[in-house]
């Protein structure tokens, strides 16, 4: 991966972070956090990953509430960056965290 992606990558997840936090009106989503960036060679496409920190909704309505202010998003990703073409936005759920808490887990366990 080039330097030049990866800076990319990490200008995209905190303008992101940003737009969720202080852009969009829906108040779910004060609640996501961006965890990772991964665009494509040809930076036609951003996968955003995210994780949930309000547990009372479920994922489900989280990722709605992201795919409605896709558009948003990424317009004002366009307003903030300056790139020729900016990537569609493509949202995935980050579970890495929680895969890492249940290997904890079954660590734990396992030397009792």
């Amino acid at each position: 991966m080039t330097i030049k992606l990866e800076r990319l990558e990490q200008i995209i997840r905190k303008e992101v972070s940003e737009i969720l936090q202080f852009e969009v009106k829906d108040p779910n989503a004060k609640f996501i956090t961006v965890t990772d960036v991964e665009l494509t060679r040809d930076l036609s496409i951003a996968k955003i990953f995210v994780t949930f920190l309000n547990k009372e909704v479920s994922n489900e309505e989280q990722m709605a509430t992201l795919e409605k202010a896709k558009g948003f998003i990424r317009s004002e990703l366009g307003s903030r960056l300056t790139i020729r073409k900016v990537p569609e936005l493509l949202f995935k759920i980050d579970d890495s965290l929680e895969k890492g808490n249940r290997i904890d887990e079954i660590l734990k366990n396992s030397k009792v």
